[in-house]
């Protein structure tokens, strides 16, 4: 017999205490049913949720709130649920309010038989696990292919590849403190937002990234990096949403702005704050000197968000201790803040880096000088290694 953690979750909303008494009692046996009784209460248990619901199901007149509202938002914070209204009123606008913002996935009518509850609700939880188990391969295929991307970038590009690790590492981390952790269209633009700069020279990659003058060629070569990047992933299926995020990096603050809170108005935000921030970083700055400078786009990137990424870098800094070592020993997870140059003067390593195990693969390849010269190095410290 399966455990009540093991039951779908479906969420039932109705401002009548009988009602939402009602449904828990009909649909309790077969799934664990949480109960709101009004559309406000609603989406604070979605949101306590982190939007893992198979199933939301909702009555169209309540007050405050009506149903078609509440779905509106419902589907920003758990997009993957089944959505059922039930609704007492035959008026076809309220119909199509409901349907075009809400995205049901059933009408029924009240009073509506157990039975015909019951299928709805089975229908929509089968729904919900199709659609999941539909993203999770889409989401597997598709990261693994730009992580590839990115070994390529690796190699050709090594100051574009350690900036897209670094931007990685932080927008996702991010995303997770605010509980968007189905937000996989962020990671993988994330992933791919420095892809353009493959066609471009590395000698201009790294006065991009250092804040360095260009003459008016390179501004123009630099302002190709967008397209070139775009042409790459135009014809990849799905990869749309990630475009879109990508497309609306160079947008205006009012065209960012109407994009609203979905998953490409978040993505696009968070994105375009950690690169900056980045920049600033890579180029000296300090962290509240950085932090200071994203606080004045409040009108670009929200000053709620721009908070919120100021606390997540405060307390994410964790624990870790620079030490000098030699190159050949640095390890995975470890940050060299340092340049790392041939002796023709050609970057290897940009500072700021975090080594990965690709990278360690590639460091093999370095001639005896170069992997016996000292390198500064941030090292991640674990609890397990912090004194007692």
């Amino acid at each position: 017999m399966n455990s009540v953690r093991e039951l779908p979750r479906i969420l039932c909303v109705d401002d009548e205490q009988r009602v939402v008494d009602g449904l828990a009692l009909t649909l309790r046996k077969d799934y664990q049913v949480i109960t709101a009784l009004s559309g406000d209460e609603g989406l604070k248990i979605l949101r306590e949720s982190g939007g893992k619901m198979a199933v939301v199901v909702s009555d169209m007149r309540m007050p405050g709130m009506d149903g078609a509202t509440f779905l509106q938002h419902a589907v920003k914070i758990a997009p993957n649920a089944a959505r059922i209204l039930l609704t007492g009123e035959p008026g076809r606008d309220s119909v199509a309010v409901a349907v075009n913002r809400g995205k049901i996935f059933r009408f029924l009518t009240k009073p509506c038989p157990p039975d015909d509850l019951k299928l709805a609700i089975e229908e929509g939880v089968m729904h919900y696990r199709l659609q999941n188990a539909e993203r999770s391969i889409m989401q597997e295929t598709l990261l693994g292919c730009i992580q590839a991307l990115l070994d390529v970038l690796a190699i050709t590009n090594p100051v574009a590849f350690g900036r897209a690790s670094r931007a990685k590492k932080i927008a996702v981390e991010f995303a997770a403190s605010l509980q968007m952790h189905a937000y996989w269209q962020l990671e993988a633009a994330t992933m791919l937002s420095q892809l353009g700069y493959l066609a471009l020279p590395v000698e201009l990659v790294e006065k991009l990234y250092f804040g360095e003058d260009l003459s008016a060629d390179e501004k123009v070569l630099a302002s190709g990096a967008t397209e070139v990047a775009a042409q790459l992933l135009a014809h990849i299926p799905r990869l749309e949403p990630v475009l879109q995020i990508l497309n609306m990096l160079n947008a205006t603050d009012e065209e960012i702005t109407r994009l609203g809170d979905g998953t490409i108005g978040y993505g696009t935000r968070i994105l375009g704050l950690v690169l900056e921030y980045d920049s600033m970083i890579i180029q000296g700055n300090a962290v509240d000197v950085a932090v200071q400078t994203l606080r004045q786009k409040a009108s670009r990137f929200g000053a709620e968000l721009i908070e919120q990424f100021a606390r997540h870098i405060g307390a994410g800094a964790g624990t870790s201790e620079l030490r000098q070592m030699s190159l050949r020993a640095v390890r995975a997870g470890m940050t060299i803040l340092q340049d790392v140059r041939t002796q023709t003067g050609t970057l290897l390593v940009p500072r700021g880096f975090e080594v990965t195990e690709i990278f360690m693969d590639r460091i093999r390849r370095f001639g005896p000088e170069l992997l016996a010269a000292t390198v500064k190095v941030r090292v991640p410290v674990s609890a397990a290694d912090l004194p007692a």
